[in-house]
């Protein structure tokens, strides 16, 4: 018989940047801003708090995601407890491009199979992570705020999720410049065409590889390695700000992109000399290290 474990469970999650140019729904990064979340089963009822990023805006209800992913891993397990209560402290922005969705959705599904007793058994890190690229839809931010670090994460025609973690120099962090209005996926996503040019497609495939190399111990290839013709420029009616900052800082030499969807701007850098200026008015600049852990207890 399944059992509940004593007590509540915590996790962190991190921040995560998707698609970092070329590597359209399949690159993604773990970034040093955490998410910290607390669970435990109850006698009944459904109780989450929220402070932080959200608090203002984010349901309490069944509707809620980390709630949704919570109630999806026990499906998993085979069991649903009779109540939760739920706390959340958010600091990763929202609608951001900075997989704010993807850490709700881990920290769920782990927090549920780590309220389960023996739930690691039961459903194992593979299983985790097929499950929140399942409700995610893709794997390519879920990945690495499960992982951590640099991962290299697809679909295979079956529909198996996988995920490659791969190696990043030392040497490289971010810069993160954050708008202050959002920007849905869904309309980031409907603004890019079904067909692309051969050449461009082809390009991208190049790039993408270089920048496997690039942040694996070639950083001066890095401005070349993040240029991008599938997704970036086709979505610049939703975000004109970030695109004309993502121009400006490649002329002048650095490795920016957008981060995710959008709307934030990620810059690779080894320093933030000159950098955290550059960022407009109104905005919020973070430096943020390449986390190399994934969802970790806390």
């Amino acid at each position: 018989m399944t059992t509940f474990a004593t007590g509540p469970a915590r996790v962190s999650v991190p921040a995560t940047s998707a698609n970092l140019g070329p590597g359209f729904d399949a690159l993604g990064l773990a970034l040093d801003l955490r998410d910290r979340l607390e669970a435990e089963v109850t006698e009944g009822g459904l109780v989450v708090d929220v402070e932080g990023v959200g608090s203002d805006a984010v349901p309490r209800d069944e509707s809620h995601l980390v709630v949704r992913a919570m109630r999806a891993a026990f499906d998993e397990l085979g069991v649903q407890p009779a109540g939760l209560r739920l706390h959340c402290a958010n600091v990763i922005p929202h609608a951001r491009g900075l997989g704010s969705s993807s850490a709700a959705i881990v920290a769920g599904v782990w927090l549920a199979r780590e309220l389960v007793a023996g739930g690691r058994l039961l459903l194992g890190d593979d299983g985790l992570l097929d499950l929140a690229a399942r409700i995610e839809g893709h794997p390519d931010n879920v990945a690495p705020a499960l992982l951590g670090g640099f991962v290299i994460a697809g679909q295979d025609p079956d529909g198996t999720f996988y995920a490659v973690p791969s190696e990043v120099d030392p040497r490289i962090g971010t810069v993160v410049f954050v708008p202050p209005d959002p920007v849905s996926t869904e309309l980031a996503r409907g603004l890019l065409p079904k067909e692309v040019p051969h050449a461009d497609a082809a390009m991208n495939a190049g790039r993408a590889a270089l920048l496997v190399a690039a942040i694996g111990g070639r950083p001066e290839q890095l401005v070349r390695a993040t240029a991008d013709r599938l997704h970036q420029d086709y979505r610049r009616p939703a975000m004109p700000a970030s695109l004309d900052l993502v121009d400006e800082l490649r002329a002048d030499g650095v490795p920016a992109i957008v981060s995710g969807a959008g709307p934030t701007v990620l810059a690779f850098t080894d320093t933030t000399d000159g950098l955290l200026a550059r960022c407009p008015a109104g905005w919020v600049a973070h430096r943020l290290d390449i986390d190399p852990h994934g969802a970790v207890a806390w």
